[in-house]
């Protein structure tokens, strides 16, 4: 059987402030509005392109049509340079962990959204085990 899933479409985030979530994204993480949902002449939601048909949808929590709670965990979102990437959120006022060498062979941050959705940054390797497969061994 062939491989059904092709790649992630997109991650689904209820927040309480539409407009503190766009700006965060756009201004600290740097990922463009695509498209805006409206319903009724206001603004219900969007989509965040993150690059390569994946994407983030948004939702206004409490104008929402669904009855979920459900959590995310986190998302990850792969950067081009670590450093400069800690450095730039830093800069905006976010907090961000230091970089950290992961098991597998990936280097690694963490931020939160305005809605507390954790945010892990990556920066692959030519070892990275997402490239190279085997098995790990994690010490956590």
């Amino acid at each position: 059987m062939s491989k059904i899933i092709k790649q992630l479409a997109h991650m689904c985030i209820f927040t309480d402030d539409l407009a503190a979530t766009e700006a965060f994204y756009r201004d600290v993480l740097g990922i463009d509005v695509k498209f805006r949902f409206i319903r009724d002449g206001k603004l219900h939601g969007f989509y965040l392109d993150v690059g390569n048909r994946t994407n983030i949808e948004v939702f206004e929590k409490a104008d929402t049509a669904f009855d979920e709670s459900n959590a995310i965990n986190h998302m990850c979102l792969e950067v081009h340079d670590m450093d400069a990437a800690i450095a730039h959120i830093r800069a905006q006022g976010v907090e961000i962990t230091d970089k950290k060498f992961g098991i597998d062979d990936t280097y690694q941050s963490w931020t939160k959204d305005p809605n507390g959705v954790k945010i892990e940054l990556f920066e692959y390797t030519p070892k990275s085990a997402q490239f190279l497969g085997g098995d790990r061994n994690v010490n956590w």
